[in-house]
């Protein structure tokens, strides 16, 4: 027989390992120090090659998204915002050279540069079309580009300034108009805005995520909430209150999370339903500056950035980053 203080300790084990099976939801699972002192903005994941692409001042972060050792450099993208993977082909927006900059997607290898419009930010491809969409915030427009000739094919006016952008992989991209508080749908084929659909009570979308199954987009507004729309209509059909300064948005399809991080560091962790009911599941906490996201949808870890930020008023952004700060940040279950 175990005596009452084996008892209590046996049970205080018990109690510890049944905390630790019900540990609630995402948590870190690890922090990755990858130096700089240049800002940031999105990280791309290509699936194939399992790379991770962070964009970071006037270079790009190339990191194996399993073991997340630092695997290459991009370097050369002067004032880099984000990256687009292709079958063949990987482009990186420059932002400050008017340009997106072309490379071999397995072996990092740069390959040249194409011209587009001015200060491209987003990027996107489009496998129905095999075109690479630049969205370009100083011309307004997106710049449409033939993945295996490297060709310009033409240039859309979108009417304001664009951010994020999705496709559903069957003929339409859509894109948030932040200036305008807008959703544009565009036909990729044709080259043309088909639908433009106003996102009020949304002010100022950025981070955009897409329920392909469903028809479902998802929206990180300004104004500390997300936007549920529906893709065939335009429709706001919800929204859910997230977090201040969110700037990006991811989904996955098989738990049917979306998750909405904020610069507070937050992210607002939101499941979906049938019957476009949505609740809030969890508030992640991250860490302060962690406003961008991807995700990784075989092993549904999520993957967003920041550094150890300052105050420093007046300036753009308001932060100074303490130099070799930068970092990636894994979460899961």
């Amino acid at each position: 027989m175990k005596t009452p203080r084996l008892l209590l300790a046996a049970a205080a084990a018990l109690s510890l390992i049944g905390a630790a099976q019900a540990l609630p939801g995402y948590h870190m699972l690890r922090s990755v120090t990858l130096g700089g002192d240049t800002f940031w903005d999105a990280i791309t994941l290509d699936g194939v090659h399992q790379h991770l692409f962070i964009t970071h001042g006037s270079h790009v972060v190339v990191v194996d998204s399993r073991t997340y050792a630092v695997l290459g450099d991009l370097s050369g993208v002067t004032g880099a915002h984000q990256v687009a993977v292709a079958p063949s082909r990987g482009f990186a927006t420059s932002g400050l050279s008017n340009s997106v900059v072309v490379f071999d997607p397995a072996s990092l290898k740069v390959t040249g540069t194409i011209a587009v419009g001015t200060r491209p930010d987003g990027v996107l491809y489009d496998p129905f079309t095999h075109r690479v969409f630049t969205f370009n915030a100083g011309s307004k427009d997106a710049t449409v580009i033939d993945v295996a000739s490297g060709t310009v094919d033409g240039t859309i006016p979108l009417g304001g300034k664009p951010e994020f952008a999705v496709t559903d992989g069957a003929g339409h991209v859509y894109d948030n108009i932040e200036d305008t508080a807008e959703l544009v749908q565009i036909d990729p084929k044709k080259m043309e805005v088909v639908q433009r659909w106003p996102l009020a009570p949304c002010v100022s979308p950025s981070g955009l995520a897409i329920d392909k199954a469903r028809a479902r987009l998802f929206v990180a507004c300004e104004n500390e909430m997300m936007a549920v729309v529906d893709a065939r209509t335009g429709k706001v059909l919800t929204t859910i209150p997230t977090g201040k300064g969110a700037d990006g948005a991811a989904y996955d399809p098989v738990t049917r999370n979306v998750f909405i991080p904020n610069g507070e560091g937050i992210m607002t962790v939101i499941q979906q339903s049938n019957g476009d009911r949505y609740r809030v599941l969890q508030r992640l906490s991250t860490q302060f500056g962690a406003r961008t996201i991807e995700i990784d949808p075989a092993t549904h870890r999520i993957f967003t950035v920041t550094a150890d930020l300052t105050p420093d008023p007046g300036k753009r952004p308001p932060y100074k980053m303490t130099p070799g700060s930068f970092r990636l940040l894994i979460y899961g279950k």
